[in-house]
């Protein structure tokens, strides 16, 4: 395993029944450790509330930052906020289980639990499908292009004015029962 794994480890043996307070802090080897590139670069920090009892632990995770992106459009790179707000269960059971995205069991006698996947998971999620430059954020995506090059406005063309080709036209006269 990696040194930066063990960054985002948490000892959860000998925790008493409580609350307590986390804060992890990640940027470019947190990110290359995935080896993937829609992210290469970022820095975060996550604050991470651990509520502990004998069944369960709960997680708060408040996570800030920012991610560089590259722009789908012109290629640029941009800086994209980080402002998540996520929560986690570990149940405590007899074998190990991942029942949702949100909810695990861990086995009674775990001793550590490791946030690194689930800190980027949660970053990913915020990543946009379409990843535009804030610029161009605010322009008009309703385009329509025809082939001439002509916009077609909706008030032009109406559902009975309709030209049809001719080649359909005298389909148009069955009647299918």
């Amino acid at each position: 395993m990696s040194k930066e794994r063990h960054k985002y480890d948490i000892h959860i043996q000998g925790l008493e029944n409580k609350h307590y307070e986390f804060e992890f802090e990640g940027g470019d080897k947190f990110f290359a450790e995935f080896g993937q590139d829609i992210i290469a670069k970022g820095n975060f920090k996550a604050n991470v509330g651990l509520e502990k009892s004998s069944t369960m632990i709960q997680l708060v995770i408040k996570i800030t930052g920012s991610i560089e992106l590259t722009c789908d459009r012109s290629l640029e790179q941009f800086n994209e906020p980080l402002d998540i707000h996520q929560k986690y269960i570990y149940k405590f059971g007899d074998r190990h289980e991942e029942l949702s995205d949100e909810i695990e069991i861990i086995p009674f006698g775990a001793a550590t639990i490791n946030l690194m996947h689930h800190l980027y998971d949660f970053i990913m999620l915020t990543v946009p499908m379409k990843k535009l430059h804030p610029r161009f954020r605010d322009e008009e995506e309703d385009y329509i292009y025809t082939l001439e090059g002509d916009e077609i406005e909706d008030d032009d063309v109406a559902e009975d004015e309709t030209p049809i080709d001719p080649r359909w036209a005298a389909l148009k006269g069955i009647k299918l029962d």
